[in-house]
């Protein structure tokens, strides 16, 4: 029996401690996930009964101007039931937040997908705060507030008359607010090339009042949302925001055909945001470099910015009132 050459046992040894290595690391990395998993879940439990007990401001306030505007205007009813909605566990806002923690869950945990994991749980975890949910709701209250026709107070936002006079954006109608926004519905490709909003099941009623919306005119026209300015990067999933950024390329890449300057929809902010959250203004938190597993995540606790929702809803509304 022929002996192993020793330079073929160290190489030997050296490949065994670096599989060692790389499986103990991925025992850990999944360790640390599991862990997020949890909290996550947690928290977005907490969120859930927030919203049932009516903790969450904006979710009491959506509520009550649903039953103003349907007794001021009973042919919109349909409509206002259906924004309603997102003052509760049914909404769209929320049940995307659990939907996005069933995809992280779903997925086979590597050391190439670690950080992009972790970093999705964080939005989703600072998304769950009731500052930010409570936030988040000022789009949909808004949207309310203007098919009201003034009658009720936009919230977290100026006021429409004051929007108008700065002569900034175009003027979409009631609903636009919402527009760009994935839980709502999504850019499509239309016949030459163009991209244009297309609403979800039932929202498509807002198209009535928005009109069609084109991505081209929109991208450089749009007006103040909560969602645009502050809100996407912790209430998009990695894969609506792949769709956005395709969608954004796909526009730029045909102004330039054109001669044409295109900018990003979201290259800057709007004006028009009043009373958010200090959350808000808060940039998201993500994970560092994998390459340091100690520094970036192993073993620590995401946090979230949860600040007092007593205090995010606009200096200008509470409760139920008029405004213009």
């Amino acid at each position: 029996m022929s002996m192993i050459k020793p330079w073929k046992l160290i190489s030997l040894l050296f490949i065994l401690q670096l599989l060692a290595g790389c499986e103990s690391k991925l025992e850990q990395t999944q360790t640390t996930i599991n862990q997020q998993v949890v909290r996550v879940e947690s928290d977005l439990d907490r969120l859930g009964s927030a919203i049932d007990n009516g903790s969450i401001r904006n979710a009491r306030l959506l509520t009550e101007y649903a039953q103003v505007l349907k007794q001021q205007k009973p042919e919109l009813t349909r409509i206002a039931n259906l924004i309603a909605e997102d003052a509760t566990r049914q909404g769209p806002l929320y049940q995307n937040l659990g939907m996005r923690l069933r995809d992280v869950k779903s997925e086979s945990v590597t050391l190439d997908n670690a950080n992009s994991l972790l970093d999705e749980l964080t939005r989703i975890q600072e998304a769950a705060s009731p500052s930010l949910f409570n936030d988040a709701l000022t789009d949909p209250i808004n949207v309310l507030a203007d098919m009201s026709d003034g009658h009720l107070a936009r919230v977290g936002a100026i006021s429409q008359i004051a929007e108008r006079s700065s002569g900034d954006g175009s003027d979409y109608g009631a609903g636009s607010q919402m527009v760009g926004n994935p839980n709502y519905g999504n850019w499509q490709s239309g016949s030459g090339g163009t991209s244009f909003w297309q609403w979800y099941g039932m929202y498509r009623m807002l198209g009535d009042l928005t009109g069609r919306v084109n991505y081209s005119n929109w991208s450089n026209n749009r007006r103040y949302s909560y969602y645009s300015d502050y809100g996407r990067s912790r209430y998009t999933s990695p894969k609506q925001s792949a769709k956005q950024a395709a969608v954004e390329t796909k526009t730029r890449k045909s102004f330039q055909r054109k001669g044409q300057s295109f900018s990003s929809p979201y290259a800057k902010k709007r004006s028009g945001s009043a009373g958010l959250s200090r959350s808000s203004y808060t940039p998201t938190k993500t994970v560092s470099s994998y390459s340091k597993p100690k520094k970036s995540f192993t073993g620590s606790k995401a946090t979230s910015n949860t600040g007092s929702f007593r205090n995010s809803g606009s200096r200008t509304s509470r409760g139920v009132r008029r405004g213009k």
